[in-house]
């Protein structure tokens, strides 16, 4: 590995700032040929903290027509990442069901890239690095060769979202979010009680369990019942 490659993944991989660490990451990313580099958090899909995780150096036009238009929920690069764990080229091909994403990323000098996809399975939580240009055709060589630094720095900076996240949560979900009710199904839940067991020791239809477990779930910006113990238990709520 050069020298330069050496110290500044070194220097990355020990910062403990996200912004700062994606500033570095950038500026990696540019010195092997791309214009442009982004990480964001594709799942879930809601949640006040991850909404907010998405940094990039793209276009300010191109930012502002992705969220306008909701690319989002049509992007096959976020799709294909919350799937799988293999890069993916952005190309005709990739986008052949949405011309029209495809068409607008040309527009913006977008046209030539790749995304590495990062999942968390104990958070349920997935995140994507892309790089990109707006000349050079990203061939199988060059992608090979920058495998390796995009998994280093996209789990980086994975794990520095949640960390992140983390910090925030007893500020951002406190007893107040959660009712007595349902933080106390969540810890009878803890000790590895079933709905049915909680039912019975607190005397409520399992319905009513059932309904209060799906309203921590909802709070908590997570996806089952299981991610909401982790979470209420990291965030110190039960």
């Amino acid at each position: 590995m050069e020298i330069w490659k050496h110290v500044q993944l070194k220097q990355l991989t020990h910062e403990s700032n996200i912004e700062t660490a994606y500033k570095l990451a950038q500026s990696f990313f540019y010195s092997l040929g791309y214009e442009y580099c982004g990480f964001s958090i594709t799942s879930p899909p809601t949640g006040q903290y991850f909404d907010r995780v998405n940094l990039n150096n793209y276009p300010h036009d191109w930012n502002k027509q992705y969220e306008q238009n909701d690319y989002k929920s049509i992007d096959p690069l976020v799709a294909h990442c919350q799937r799988s764990m293999l890069p993916i080229v952005w190309d005709r091909e990739t986008f052949a069901q949405v011309p029209e994403l495809w068409q607008a990323l040309m527009d913006q000098g977008l046209q030539y890239g790749w995304s590495q996809p990062v999942h968390d399975l104990d958070n349920h939580v997935t995140g994507m690095l892309s790089m990109a240009r707006s000349t050079g055709r990203i061939s199988a060589y060059e992608l090979y060769d920058d495998l390796g630094y995009a998994l280093i720095i996209s789990q980086k900076l994975h794990a520095l979202a949640l960390q992140a996240r983390r910090s925030e949560q007893p500020h951002g979900i406190d007893h107040g979010e959660l009712s007595p009710r349902e933080t106390e199904i969540l810890k009878w839940s803890s000790h590895g009680k079933t709905a049915s067991d909680i039912a019975t020791i607190l005397n409520l239809s399992e319905r009513t369990v059932n309904f209060h477990v799906s309203r921590a779930i909802k709070k908590l910006g997570v996806t089952n019942k299981i991610s909401a113990v982790v979470m209420a238990a990291r965030g110190r709520l039960i």
